[in-house]
């Protein structure tokens, strides 16, 4: 069986922040800056809480058939609360999407390399 990457991406927004946990969350924006955004197994956070108070946590996991992107879809999730609620950040709207890296469309380049290899 080959090994499929899945990209799990969970948006959702800060909801009903006090004053100290706004200020936290801002003493730290520099980690979870959109710039450093990364999909890790442990889930990767980017927010701009001076902007707006909408966040994303980007997870990478794997599995062995089409069907287990559900799965981690729903681990996604799971992290994505557990992470928010074990610091007591309110949070509505979450909603999520994924994509199974084998099933992506090659860019260009990557068209271009794979015809090489071929000839």
């Amino acid at each position: 069986m080959t090994t499929r990457i899945f990209r799990v991406t969970v948006r959702g927004v800060f909801d009903g922040l006090g004053a100290e946990q706004r200020a936290e969350l801002l003493s730290r924006a520099a980690d979870h800056d959109v710039l450093h955004a990364a999909f890790t197994p442990e889930g990767h956070l980017s927010y701009d809480i001076a902007a707006r108070p909408a966040f994303t946590f980007r997870f990478q996991d794997t599995g062995e058939e089409e069907e287990d992107i559900l799965l981690a879809t729903e681990r996604a999730e799971e992290a994505a609360r557990a992470w928010l609620d074990e610091r007591g950040y309110g949070y509505k709207n979450l909603r999520s999407s994924a994509e199974d890296l084998s099933q992506a469309p090659l860019s260009k380049r990557q068209r271009r390399a794979a015809a090489q290899q071929q000839s």
